[in-house]
C-alpha cells in the first residue's frame, strides 16, 4: 500500500510467497504509484516529494547516506577544484608548446575530446556506483564480469568518441581556415593522436575509478557523493598529459605511414572490445545504446566553446573562471543525480529536499576557498572589489540551483520513459550548465564594465600593462 508521510511518498514491500494474485496485486500497486508520480509532478510538486520504494530493511537505515554527504562529497568537490584550476594550466601552458602551435587543429580538439571523454567516465563512475550500492560488487564472480564488461565498454566509446572528435576538429579546422593547406597525413595524425589518447587515459581512469568505488564499499562510503567530481577532473588532467604526448611522439612521424598504422590498430581494437561486451550479459544492452547523448553533448558543449572562444579576448578572467563556474555546479549536479539513479534502481528511500539544500550549500565554501585563492595569488590580473566577489558568487549559486534542478528533472523523466539515467542524465546535464554558465558569466562581466562598478574588459588590462612598460 502506498502512504503520503511528509517528504516521503513510501510503498511497503512485503516478503509474502508469491503466486499470481499477490504478483497481480503489487503490478497493479506498481501502476498506481507511477500514475500518482506523473500527476505529483504535472502539479509541480515533485520539488517537495518523490515517489520511493522502500522494504522493511531498509528503515533501519534510512538517512544514513544523507547525514555523510557533506562529509564525503566536500573534500572530493575541493580535489575537482583544484584538478580544474591544474587542468586549466596546463591547457594554457600546452597551448604555447611547440606540437600545439604546429598544428593548430589541437586548440579544437581539446575541447570536444575532453567532452566526450568526461562524459564516458562519469557515467561509468554513475553506473558503478550504482551496482555498488545494489551489492552487486560484492559477489566475486559478478564484481569482475562487471568490471571487465565497463572497461571493455569504455574503451568501445572511448575509440568511437576519438575518432569522431579527430575527424570532427579536423573538418572545422578546414571550415575556420578556408585556405589553408591540408593533407592525408594531418587529418589521419589528428585522429590517430584523438584515439590513443583517448584510449590510454580511458583504461587509465577506468581501473581507477574502479578501484575507488571498490575501495569505498569496502569501507562503507556512498560512492556517488565521491565518484563523479573526481572522474571529471582527474580525467581531464590525464586525457591532457596523455595528448600531447602522444600527439608530439606522432608529430614527428607525421608523413610517414607511422600514424596510419596506429590509426588501422586502433580501429581493429573496437570489434575486439565490442565482442567482450557483446558477450558479457551486465553491459551487452549498452554497447548500441547511450549513443545520442554523448553526440548531442558534444553539439551543445561545442556552442558553449563558440561563446568562450569569442568572449575570452575581451574580459579578462573568463578563461580562469568558466572551468570552475560550470565544472563544480556540474559536479554538484552529476552527484544529485547519481544518487536519485541509485534510489530508483534501489527502490530505497532518501529526503531529496535535504540532499538538494545540502549540495546547494556546499557549493559556498568551495567557491569561497577558491576566490580566496585566486585573490591571493593575483591570478587572472583582475580588479578584486566587493562587486566582482558578489557578482561571481551570486552566479555560482545560480548555476549551481539549476544545474540540481535540471539533474533531478532530467533523471525522472529519463526513469519514467524508461530509460536508464546513469547513461543518458549527465552528458545533457554538463552540456546544458555548459552553455548556461558562460552566458551568465559573460552577461555579468558585460554589466559590471558597463556600469563602472569593475572593469572586466582586456582594454584596461592592455592599458595597465603599457602603464608598467614605460614607467
Amino acid at each position: 500500500m502506498t502512504t503520503h508521510n511528509g517528504d516521503y511518498i513510501e510503498l511497503a514491500i512485503t516478503d509474502e510467497p508469491p503466486d499470481p494474485i499477490h504478483q497481480l496485486e503489487k503490478d497493479q500497486e506498481y501502476k498506481a504509484t507511477t500514475a500518482l508520480l506523473t500527476k505529483l509532478e504535472d502539479n509541480n510538486e515533485s520539488s517537495e516529494e518523490f515517489i520511493i520504494y522502500d522494504s522493511h530493511d531498509e528503515t533501519k537505515n534510512k538517512s544514513k547516506h544523507e547525514n555523510s554527504l557533506a562529509i564525503q562529497a566536500l573534500p572530493s568537490l575541493i580535489i575537482s577544484v583544484i584538478g580544474l584550476v591544474l587542468a586549466g594550466n596546463l591547457m594554457d601552458e600546452l597551448q604555447h608548446s611547440e606540437v600545439f602551435l604546429k598544428t593548430t587543429e589541437l586548440f579544437i580538439l581539446l575541447p570536444i575530446l575532453l567532452n566526450l571523454k568526461g562524459n564516458l567516465e562519469m557515467n561509468l563512475a554513475a553506473r558503478f556506483s550504482t551496482s555498488s550500492n545494489l551489492g552487486e560488487l560484492d559477489y566475486g564472480p559478478s564484481r569482475r564480469s562487471l568490471m571487465v564488461g565497463n572497461l571493455a565498454l569504455l574503451q568501445v566509446q572511448s575509440l568511437v568518441s576519438g575518432a569522431i572528435a579527430g575527424v570532427a576538429s579536423f573538418a572545422l579546422g578546414l571550415i575556420t581556415k578556408p585556405g589553408s593547406s591540408t593533407s592525408y597525413y594531418e587529418m589521419i595524425f589528428m585522429t590517430s593522436s584523438s584515439m590513443v589518447s583517448a584510449s590510454f587515459s580511458s583504461g587509465i581512469l577506468g581501473i581507477f575509478m574502479c578501484v575507488l568505488i571498490l575501495i569505498c564499499r569496502r569501507f562503507d562510503i556512498d560512492p556517488d557523493n565521491i565518484a563523479c567530481p573526481l572522474a571529471s577532473s582527474i580525467g581531464d588532467i590525464v586525457t591532457l598529459v596523455v595528448l600531447s604526448s602522444s600527439a608530439a611522439l606522432l608529430q614527428k612521424q607525421m608523413e610517414s605511414i607511422f600514424s596510419t598504422l596506429v590509426f588501422l590498430v586502433m580501429f581493429i581494437s573496437i570489434p575486439l572490445f565490442g565482442l567482450i561486451v557483446w558477450r558479457n550479459k551486465h553491459v551487452k544492452s549498452l554497447l548500441f545504446s547511450g549513443w545520442t547523448p554523448l553526440i548531442i553533448a558534444m553539439i551543445i558543449s561545442s556552442l558553449a566553446g563558440i561563446l568562450l572562444e569569442a568572449f575570452v579576448e575581451q574580459f579578462k578572467g573568463v578563461a580562469l573562471l568558466t572551468p570552475v563556474l560550470i565544472g563544480l555546479a556540474g559536479n554538484l549536479g552529476s552527484i544529485y543525480a547519481s544518487r536519485i539513479s541509485t534510489c530508483l534502481h534501489a527502490e530505497t528511500k532518501e529526503s531529496y529536499r535535504v540532499v538538494e539544500y545540502t549540495l546547494l550549500a556546499m557549493n559556498v565554501p568551495v567557491q569561497l576557498v577558491f576566490m580566496v585563492v585566486i585573490w591571493a595569488f593575483g591570478m587572472g590580473q583582475l580588479q578584486y572589489n566587493f562587486w566582482f566577489f558578489f557578482s561571481y558568487f551570486v552566479i555560482s549559486m545560480i548555476c549551481t540551483w539549476i544545474c540540481l534542478r535540471i539533474g533531478k528533472i532530467m533523471t525522472l523523466e529519463f526513469w519514467k520513459r524508461g530509460y536508464d539515467p546513469d547513461n543518458y542524465v549527465i552528458p545533457y546535464l554538463t552540456a546544458s550548465i555548459d552553455v548556461i554558465g558562460t552566458v551568465l558569466l559573460v552577461s555579468v562581466f558585460s554589466v559590471l564594465t558597463s556600469t563602472g562598478a569593475t572593469d572586466m574588459s582586456m582594454t584596461a588590462r592592455a592599458a595597465t600593462n603599457t602603464t608598467t612598460i614605460s614607467l
